[in-house]
């Protein structure tokens, strides 16, 4: 991509993208990731489920959560565990603006 070319003129050598992601993953992230599995086994397989179900199952003040649920939902695409859907379409997460839903993969 043009924008990393110019972010980092040697990308092998850059460890980190982020500040998020030198902090590494929580309890909360892995929480997020496991209740998203978790509502996903309880539901029919063609069932989906918002990101904000999984932030409602890990904490009562969720909303904070949401940035951090997608970011969960986007983790198990890309291990090849979930697909992330927006009006009915598989879609990248990358790419996905807007509300998305997430479903086992097929």
């Amino acid at each position: 991509m043009v924008w990393r070319a110019r972010w980092a003129a040697n990308w092998d050598t850059v460890r980190y993208c982020s500040a998020g992601c030198r902090r590494g993953l929580g309890a909360t992230d892995a929480a997020l990731e496991a209740a998203m599995l978790a509502l996903l086994e309880a539901r029919p397989a063609a069932s989906s489920i918002c990101p904000a179900e999984a932030a409602r199952a890990v904490a009562d003040a969720w909303r904070p959560l949401m940035e951090r649920a997608r970011m969960a939902a986007r983790r198990l695409w890309a291990a090849g565990r979930v697909e992330i859907t927006q009006g009915g379409r598989v879609v990248d997460p990358s790419t996905a603006k807007g509300p998305i839903r997430v479903r086992r993969r097929r």
